[in-house]
């Protein structure tokens, strides 16, 4: 690392003492370049000439004032210019005292807005310009005069362009924190639906086997005496529900494992394939059903999932709430783009049906979710005479569609 890199944090952090170095070295150049003489006969040439006690004094507070550049831009161009102006109309030939109104100049463009730029750079261009012209020693039509305008000119359009860049970046800067910023926002979303849907998955699984779980223990307890073969039946039923229930549990909490963790299950995620033996418990738990299905064809893994838990926890609150003696039906029909999902129930007990005696309503609102996720609608309401009825429309189409672009991409 060179001193100048090591200095560089100290200089930003104490931007006084840089202006302070940077006007010791104007001071520098500006007194070097009072020793040239521009007429020479063979170009510029030095020690031909000396400046003068006046021309030293408004080099060093030409100088001087530039250390205040940064917090009063305006006040030391006007101090710099006014200092430039005394030494062109007096001196024979000038300093170049003009060096401190061009940095001064270029200060303010970098640190104010174009038009400011425009105006101020404008100004100073044709009083130092026309103040060297009218009132100078040189004749009118001199290269010094020439230099004066080009040099002002120069550092407004310098000035300007530094400014551009500052604003450019700040603004590459500002839209790398608002693209970041969005990125961690999508992240916490994205983590908030996982959670949603984990909880879901939970909560369908929990209802689903704790409740066949609950009427076969009710009723291995109410036939333990009088029947203990039916009540040895309701209690292997206990068991393969409570079985189904942790392993359906270890595959969904699998999910939330970590790298270097046991590996996770790998069965697949439940689906219409397996409805049947789904349907099949709850017809041993006392649930008649009878199940309609008009195609059988494979339907993309996320709809396929939600019909399941659909048929899953309508059944559930049917076996919960719809009373002694209810039956349910089950039909599953693709319509169009759409798969049409619809449990039915003749309950007549007063829950009726899908959870509207629990009281919390977590499985509707879940049920819910889960379609309104895919895009599609759930409905759920008592039926005319008697009885629930929740229908669920699953677009399959657009399912479809969001899978080949994500496979695509």
């Amino acid at each position: 690392m060179t001193p100048i890199d090591r200095a560089r944090p100290w200089l930003r952090a104490h931007p006084l003492a840089l202006d302070a170095v940077l006007a010791s070295g104007v001071l520098l150049c500006m007194v070097v370049g009072s020793f040239a003489d521009p007429h020479g006969p063979n170009g510029p040439t030095f020690g031909t000439r000396t400046p003068g006690l006046r021309s030293l004094v408004l080099m060093t507070l030409g100088a001087a004032v530039l250390v205040l550049r940064r917090r009063r831009p305006m006040a030391v161009l006007g101090c710099a210019s006014a200092l430039t102006m005394v030494e062109l109309s007096l001196g024979a030939p000038p300093a170049p005292v003009a060096m401190s109104a061009v940095v001064a100049l270029y200060t303010v463009a970098a640190h104010t807005d174009r038009p400011t730029t425009y105006r101020v750079g404008v100004l100073t261009i044709v009083v130092l310009t026309g103040t060297a012209m009218l009132l100078g020693t040189p004749p009118w039509y001199s290269q010094e005069h020439l230099g004066i305008f080009a040099w002002t000119g120069m550092a407004a359009a310098a000035g300007d362009a530094v400014r551009s860049r500052r604003a450019f970046i700040d603004a590459i800067r500002e839209r790398a924190e608002r693209a970041e910023h969005g990125r961690e926002e999508e992240a916490r979303r994205r983590v908030a639906e996982e959670r949603l849907r984990i909880a879901r998955d939970l909560h369908d699984v929990v209802a689903h086997h704790i409740a066949l779980v609950n009427v076969q223990a009710g009723v291995a307890a109410h036939v333990m005496d009088k029947r203990p073969d039916q009540a040895k039946e309701a209690l292997a039923h206990v068991r393969e529900a409570s079985r189904s229930a942790l392993d359906e549990l270890r595959s969904t909490v699998g999910l939330l494992r970590q790298s270097g963790d046991p590996a996770a299950p790998t069965e697949p995620a439940p689906g219409l394939a397996v409805l049947d033996d789904l349907l099949g418990g709850f017809r041993r738990a006392g649930l008649p059903v009878e199940l309609a299905r008009a195609d059988d064809s494979p339907l993309p893994a996320s709809v396929d999932l939600a019909a399941y838990r659909v048929i899953q926890e309508a059944l559930t609150n049917v076996q919960k709430h719809a009373g002694p003696g209810a039956k349910a039906e089950v039909s599953v029909v693709r319509v169009g783009p759409n798969t049409e999902i619809t449990v039915i129930d003749n309950g007549t007990a007063a829950g009726d049906g899908t959870g509207g005696g629990d009281g919390g309503g977590h499985g509707l609102l879940g049920m819910r979710e889960r379609v309104t996720a895919l895009g599609g609608s759930c409905t759920a309401g008592p039926r005319y005479g008697g009885g629930f009825r929740v229908q669920a429309i699953l677009p399959v189409k657009a399912a479809e569609t969001g899978a080949t672009g994500e496979g695509a991409s």
